[in-house]
């Protein structure tokens, strides 16, 4: 029977309390086993981390990571971490993304969040909005655009077609606005349409996600991180998913963080989580 491993992340966080109420839900495939990856600790106040509950954390993603390499488990689903907790305790990555390409050896990654209406595809992720200009390239573009077409065709089981974000207003209004969308994407747009997927773009950004969330498009790729995250957490936040593309193996996990402000309170959904452990268990 196939394995989906399951983490807890911060436990002072809701992390233990949604995966418990996703494991006891009936909405989970029966043909697969969910193996939780950690122990619970004791002594735990909701919403107060401690050093102990981000150490936990990190000791958690690193045995889920190589129980993923191994092939001991066959995807993982990660519950929520505190980034700024994780670092007190010598966590050195962006994000559970970045720490888990890493782990696996992978180079060549991207970050990818879906849900009921959208599907967004990142280029550029965890970093400052300053720096976003200058880190993109076409080459960039190129690589996440493919990625992010492969898991269409996986999710839609055909060739998929895909809406590409400009990154200035107006996608650049044709320079006035900046050269970025007719120098970096629009090139990058004419290389992805030499395979059998169908890219589209520059598209200014705020127009094209209606169209997208209505079907006209099966994902869109866009250029930072917000520019993606905002819309789909707006029309997806209880059935949101975030995807590791380019992993040998999946990796997912809700697209929402530790929210220890209700932690411990009863008011946590376990919809983002369930949905994680769905698709888990699709790609797998």
């Amino acid at each position: 029977m196939p394995t989906i491993g399951i983490t807890l992340g911060d436990q002072a966080g809701i992390g233990p309390e949604i995966v418990e109420a996703a494991l006891a839900s009936n909405q989970l495939p029966r043909e697969f086993d969910y193996r939780i990856i950690g122990d619970r600790l004791s002594n735990i106040t909701p919403g107060k981390p401690t050093i102990e509950t981000a150490q936990a954390a990190v000791d958690g993603l690193e045995r889920g990571a190589s129980m993923l390499a191994n092939g001991d488990i066959d995807a993982i689903v990660t519950a929520p971490v505190a980034k700024e907790h994780l670092h007190t305790v010598g966590f050195t990555f962006p994000g559970q993304t970045e720490f888990f390409t890493n782990r696996l050896g992978v180079t060549n990654y991207a970050m990818c969040l879906t849900g009921h209406h959208l599907t967004v595809g990142l280029v550029t992720i965890h970093q400052s909005l300053a720096s976003v200009p200058t880190s993109l390239t076409t080459t960039e573009i190129v690589k996440t655009g493919r990625l992010l077409a492969d898991f269409a065709r996986k999710k839609h089981g055909r060739s998929a077609k895909i809406a590409v974000c400009g990154l200035n207003p107006h996608a650049g209004e044709n320079g006035a606005f900046g050269s970025e969308d007719l120098e970096i994407i629009a090139p990058a747009i004419d290389l992805l349409n030499r395979g059998d997927n169908e890219f589209s773009g520059p598209h200014p950004a705020d127009t094209i996600f209606y169209p997208a969330s209505q079907g006209a498009y099966d994902a869109v790729l866009c250029m930072y991180h917000d520019q993606g995250l905002i819309p789909l957490k707006l029309l997806d936040f209880a059935t949101g998913v975030n995807v590791t593309l380019g992993l040998p193996r999946p990796r997912v996990s809700p697209d929402h963080g530790t929210a220890f402000d209700i932690a411990g309170t009863g008011q946590a959904d376990p919809s983002s989580f369930i949905h994680a452990l769905q698709l888990a268990a699709r790609l797998a």
